[in-house]
């Protein structure tokens, strides 16, 4: 095979390959709704109990993802600043109460510089449960 012919065929893959990668990335709103996959949506609470609170997930410029100790996981939309949430951000919680409420403001860090990237204002917790299995199976 000549080499020009060679790497043709290989730029052809590798752009073949970048493409179907591209198509398999879920949009931040397909990734929210595999988050919550299964559950159902709740009213909306102003505040959590920060004891609670297992495990933390951000969707890239949409919501933050709590998950808690009882297994309920809670989707907050920021009302302020949600273009600022990355993936791979760090989340920084200083609040001064034993709740993390929609009134309070989450800065976020870049992981790798340490630096502050911005701040997102809390909105409204919304909880989503899994269904109970009904007792008379």
């Amino acid at each position: 095979m000549r080499p020009r012919h060679a790497r043709s065929l290989l730029a052809a893959a590798l752009l073949t390959t970048a493409a179907v990668a591209a198509a398999a990335r879920l949009s931040p709103e397909e990734r929210l709704a595999k988050a919550i996959e299964g559950r159902t949506a709740g009213e909306p609470v102003k505040c959590i109990a920060l004891r609670d609170i297992r495990s933390t997930q951000i969707i890239d410029r949409t919501a933050i993802v709590y998950g808690t100790l009882g297994g309920t996981i809670y989707v907050n939309r920021p009302k302020a600043g949600a273009a600022f949430l990355r993936d791979d951000a760090v989340l920084v919680t200083d609040t001064h109460s034993s709740e993390l409420c929609n009134i309070d403001i989450v800065k976020l860090l870049d992981p790798t510089s340490k630096m502050l990237t911005g701040s997102v204002g809390l909105g409204d917790f919304v909880p989503y449960t899994k269904p109970r299995p009904d007792a008379k199976r």
